[in-house]
């Protein structure tokens, strides 16, 4: 069968740093140069997941932002693309002044996508902005008001501690037309995103659209966090990592080593060397 095997990142194919082991690197060069097929479907977007696979020859398109955008990495353009309506970007940020939070905003202009902030007066975000920042160059833009955005809207990202986000989170789930994500950050123990994206995007409806792209029989799926939970319902078969939150290996086909010790890798290896047998 024609088969893809789709990870997550963080906390699944990334290790405790948020980095790619050599030895995860030297295992994915060589199955993708025999033939594997591999992609890869994260909350992040282009700029830092590129970065992160500089040294891995990606041929596959891979799912961003949830599954709001999917990237091809040889035509090095976006494939499909999902943003929120004027109304319901206007009524996220209702909800978001009414709870008194502050996030990202990110925009899709001219196949650039572009994260905008209003204060840093929420320290999560802005070490956030600074890692990224530092760590991948990325650049973030401020703005006075997120109204003031004249591109398409397609992403929000929310970053604080649980009891600070229950109320936006609340505002925000009775609005139409929109897919929310809400899970502890992984490098945190108090931290949490909610993510906001449009009804027509998730890691669901990315595989499911990656399945019919590339004529895929078979797709099986790596995670951790309650965002792979889509994901796994759109597989075959889903393997969760060890460390894995437990909603996730509930419903995971089985469970595999940990991301330290680089189980993704090791199970696709160990895979080849079965088919060599």
């Amino acid at each position: 069968m024609k088969t893809l095997y789709i990870s997550d990142l963080d906390g699944t194919l990334l290790n405790s740093r948020a980095e790619l082991s050599d030895y995860t690197i030297e295992v994915l060069n060589r199955l993708i140069e025999n033939g594997v097929h591999f992609s890869i479907a994260t909350a992040r977007t282009a700029s830092t997941t590129l970065k992160m696979f500089e040294n891995v020859a990606l041929n596959i398109p891979i799912v961003l932002m949830n599954g709001v955008l999917i990237y091809d990495p040889i035509r090095k353009e976006y494939i499909k693309k999902e943003a929120l309506s004027k109304e319901v970007a206007a009524d996220i940020i209702l909800a978001m002044r009414e709870a008194g939070q502050t996030g990202l905003l990110y925009s899709l202009q001219n196949e650039v996508v572009k994260t905008h902030y209003e204060t840093l007066d929420n320290k999560a975000l802005c070490d956030f902005i600074n890692e990224r920042k530092i760590k991948y160059n990325k650049v973030f833009t401020q703005v006075a008001d997120f109204s003031e955005v004249s591109e398409d809207i397609i992403y929000f990202c929310f970053l604080d501690e649980k009891k600070n986000l229950e109320q936006l989170y609340s505002l925000i789930s009775k609005l139409d037309g929109i897919e929310i994500a809400k899970y502890r950050d992984i490098y945190s123990e108090n931290l949490w995103y909610v993510e906001v994206f449009s009804a027509s995007a998730s890691k669901y409806n990315a595989v499911r659209f990656l399945r019919e792209y590339g004529g895929y029989e078979h797709i099986c799926g790596f995670g951790d966090n309650l965002n792979d939970i889509p994901l796994f319902r759109a597989c075959d078969k889903s393997y969760a990592v060890a460390n894995a939150k437990d909603e996730v290996k509930e419903i995971a086909t089985a469970v595999i080593a940990n991301n330290e010790e680089d189980g993704v890798a090791k199970y696709l290896e160990r895979l080849e060397e079965l088919e060599n047998e």
